[in-house]
């Protein structure tokens, strides 16, 4: 019989910052090109991926792609300061409620195999992760490197994983109404977080199971076995 692959978002979902790293996107774009970022509402974009982002802001000032060179260049400064905003205030940046042992305890399971599909690029994820002690050493990471839309980023984990496990069921966890879209298109089980508890913002968009948190890993179990592709609306 196959594993289960649980696919987890990171920003809302695993860890939360409130908005102190997308206000790092913006300052570093601001720093570097000396132009006011439009928003760091990410659902004003055509996908909520750093590349998209990035590319669109690009496109919008200049008038021209971006290209991979400068695409670095952004990386390495907005790393920097993700992680002098964690070395200034730690405490700013958390986990989701029982994110850290939820991920180990699965990752110890041998009916589960664990993911992460971020929208984000992968050197921040890392440092993201890091922060509070999640591991991914035995995790298949994926995220907006080479990527565009989020239905790449996860396919990318399956076919990964698929490499080395047999899957016979793929459930994603996430926090926002662009995971609701993504896995309706992809037709994909789904488990949304809502740290604040304002569960009807997912609930409204189809999603049939939301959480606040992980701190019972019971209930968390019982929803992945549970989770079905949001509804259309």
């Amino acid at each position: 019989m196959g594993k289960t692959l649980v696919i987890f978002d990171i920003d809302g979902t695993l860890v939360y910052s409130n908005k102190i790293d997308s206000q790092c996107f913006a300052l570093t774009y601001q720093r570097i090109y000396g132009q006011e970022f439009p928003t760091i509402d990410w659902m004003q974009y055509p996908h909520v991926t750093d590349t998209t982002i990035f590319r669109t802001v690009i496109k919008q000032h200049f008038d021209r792609m971006a290209d991979v060179d400068e695409m670095e260049e952004f990386q390495h400064e907005y790393v920097a300061l993700l992680k002098k905003k964690r070395e200034d205030k730690p405490t700013e940046f958390q986990e989701i409620p029982n994110a850290r042992r939820t991920v180990e305890r699965l990752l110890n399971d041998e009916g589960f195999v664990v993911g992460i599909g971020t929208g984000g690029w992968l050197r921040p994820a890392h440092v993201k992760l890091a922060h509070v002690g999640i591991p991914v050493t035995s995790v298949v990471v994926a995220g907006a490197d080479g990527h565009e839309q989020r239905e790449g980023i996860i396919g990318q984990v399956i076919d990964t994983v698929a490499m080395a496990h047999e899957v016979s069921r793929v459930v994603y966890v996430g926090d926002a109404i662009w995971d609701v879209n993504t896995t309706r298109r992809m037709n994909m089980n789904f488990i949304g977080i809502r740290r604040e508890g304002d569960f009807e913002v997912l609930r409204n968009a189809g999603t049939g199971i939301v959480l606040q948190d992980f701190n019972n890993y019971e209930i968390f179990l019982e929803a992945i076995h549970e989770a079905e592709p949001p509804k259309g609306i």
